[in-house]
């Protein structure tokens, strides 16, 4: 059997993916199972063992482009795949598959796509978590009435390279001599996911006066968030905050969080990295829910507030207060660290 799978679109919801992948390999373990996913996520399914292939989706994010959709789905019918599973709810995600002319084409409704998929899901409301409407995917319909459903939930992860990241330490000049506090603090999403620079500079302020240091990841755009925060630290402090947002690889990225003693981040990709490599978590929760999206690890700790107007699942406060992050102070997530440590 060859498996396509259309994959998502971001890290967060790659990384939850692989619990569909995991699924898929124990039910079916002599399959050939390819992932088509954007070239950021295919760094994601390269530490994914459960996937065999990882195809780069040319096509950005939104583009429409049906000719080339078109192109691809008939370069694809080469592969000969048995089945076609598609993660995301965009209607122009489920082309490919049907011009690859793949005959079993799984997916939730989503954009109506009737005729699109063949083997529809309508019933997405009774499966809470976004980890379970991936994981329905792989079953039945006829078996698939709720989450209640389904056998086993794996959870994600990710493998670590030793080699990279004996390499990556080398190349920023860190060690692990102190116990490693990584800090997340950026949010593709928007603003209403960011917890103040300044409650995070307090949170490391405190760790590395209990002995830890401090390692801040994130894109090029979380850069000026990152160098803020070791701004706001005491002068002899700063030696022990280290900045790599920017500055990484996302391979690079995923080796050197796997040596953190804690993590803390806002509900983002890395947050579900972090979760998938087992890390000790504290996730900061703002305008999203843990409830549909929660980091899959032991040892983890959700704090948000509870004000009446979150979650709203917006990128900007539309009431312009943020106080779903504002009013939760750094101390909140201090004790967590402290009962995760414990």
């Amino acid at each position: 059997m060859k498996i396509l799978v259309i994959g998502p679109s971001w890290v967060g919801d790659m990384v939850m993916s692989q619990s569909l992948y995991i699924t898929l390999k124990k039910q079916h373990p002599e399959a050939k199972l390819h992932v088509m996913a954007p070239a950021w996520c295919c760094t994601l399914l390269e530490r994914m063992p459960e996937v065999d292939r990882a195809i780069v989706m040319p096509l950005g994010h939104g583009e429409f482009r049906l000719s080339e959709r078109f192109r691809l789905g008939r370069q694809l019918a080469k592969e000969g795949y048995d089945w076609a599973i598609v993660q995301p709810n965009s209607l122009k995600s489920a082309l490919i598959p049907l011009f690859a002319g793949i005959k079993k084409r799984t997916g939730w409704k989503g954009e109506s796509r009737y005729g699109l998929l063949n083997d529809l899901r309508s019933n997405r409301r009774d499966f809470p978590l976004m980890v379970e409407r991936y994981n329905a995917l792989a079953y039945p319909r006829s078996q698939m009435q709720s989450h209640q459903n389904i056998p086993e939930l794996p959870w994600p992860a990710l493998t670590v390279d030793g080699q990279n990241q004996q390499t990556a330490l080398t190349a920023f000049g860190l060690n692990t001599a102190r116990p490693v506090l990584s800090l997340c603090p950026g949010a593709e999403f928007g603003p209403a996911k960011r917890w103040p620079e300044q409650y995070y500079a307090e949170v490391a302020q405190q760790q590395i006066e209990q002995g830890r240091q401090v390692w801040i990841f994130g894109s090029a755009k979380d850069l000026p968030v990152a160098e803020a925060i070791r701004h706001y630290l005491p002068a002899h402090q700063q030696q022990y905050c280290h900045v790599l947002a920017g500055k990484t690889s996302l391979h690079q990225a995923i080796d050197l969080l796997a040596l953190s003693a804690a993590v803390v981040s806002n509900d983002s990709g890395l947050m579900h990295i972090a979760a998938a490599l087992q890390r000790p978590l504290v996730g900061v929760y703002g305008s999203t829910s843990p409830q549909y999206t929660p980091p899959l690890a032991e040892k983890v700790a959700v704090v948000h507030t509870d004000i009446e107007c979150r979650p709203c699942f917006k990128r900007e406060c539309p009431l312009g207060h943020l106080k779903c992050l504002k009013e939760l102070p750094p101390q909140r997530v201090i004790d967590a660290l402290t009962r995760l440590a414990s």
